[in-house]
């Protein structure tokens, strides 16, 4: 069910999605060349604990994973592109680091996510990266009342389309309020002027991830990270976003702080 909400509640998520957008930008400044992915998990349940929030993550048990997934941050690496469970490995130079967070705070959820590289970086990694980002940039300047979602979908398949990436549709978008996985679903390839409208009171995550060189994935043995299933790498960008009167309002923005 897609549910709408009030000026009023958006206001009131403005708290989680503030708190996600300062953790991810820590996190990825305390993440380098020899951090452990099981040390970066322990830092966000830490900043969770003090900000009496609730993790999204550490119960979640859909069908499509072997949960409870049991850490509070997917930490996707290099070949990983999704649902990443951190696990005892020390980050090497040149890894390409995904860092997706949610939680609740006052019952109202915020989901973001991040890709950076540690250490030396390839071209085509900082290329690949830059795609996800500025396919989120074009999908958000067209949340306003009046479009669709397929407007969203399309103009993220046009970024990635025009450097060359094809695009999977498994995993996408949703809808983001009370549970962290909600109506509607926004797939990151679609048609423009088709899809539910965009009214006022919509918040959804908006989520592009590109593979390198296929669109297609592979479940790893932890039955949770998800791999591109060639072995090319993958990355990943996701914002918490706002349908309002006056235009999107991006609840997870990190600018702020001085970061993308």
């Amino acid at each position: 069910m897609i549910e709408l909400r009030t000026p009023a509640e958006i206001e009131q998520m403005r708290a989680a999605g503030r708190f996600v957008a300062e953790t991810l930008a820590t996190l990825r400044e305390d993440t380098r060349v020899g951090t452990n992915l099981l040390d970066i998990d322990r830092r966000a349940h830490d900043l969770i604990r003090r900000a009496g929030a609730t993790s999204c993550y550490i119960d979640y048990a859909p069908s499509f994973g072997n949960g409870p997934f049991g850490k509070v941050i997917c930490t996707s690496i290099n070949d990983a592109v999704l649902h990443g469970l951190p696990h005892d490995y020390n980050l090497r130079d040149g890894d390409l680091v995904t860092l997706d967070f949610a939680v609740a705070i006052d019952g109202w959820v915020s989901d973001s996510a991040v890709s950076f590289v540690v250490g030396t970086a390839r071209d085509e990694d900082l290329r690949l990266i830059d795609t996800t980002e500025r396919a989120l940039a074009a999908a958000i300047e067209q949340v306003t009342v009046g479009k669709r979602i397929g407007d969203i979908s399309a103009a993220i398949a046009e970024v990635a389309h025009g450097e060359g990436y094809t695009i999977n549709t498994d995993f996408g978008g949703h809808g983001v309020g009370r549970e962290m996985h909600g109506d509607p679903h926004i797939p990151n390839n679609g048609r423009a002027g088709r899809g539910f409208p965009l009214r006022e009171g919509l918040v959804f995550a908006i989520e592009p991830w590109f593979l390198a060189s296929t669109d297609k994935l592979r479940t790893d043995a932890d039955g949770w990270t998800l791999r591109s299933a060639d072995g090319s790498r993958g990355a990943h960008s996701e914002h918490t976003v706002a349908v309002t009167a006056d235009g999107p309002i991006i609840l997870t923005d990190r600018s702020f702080l001085g970061v993308n």
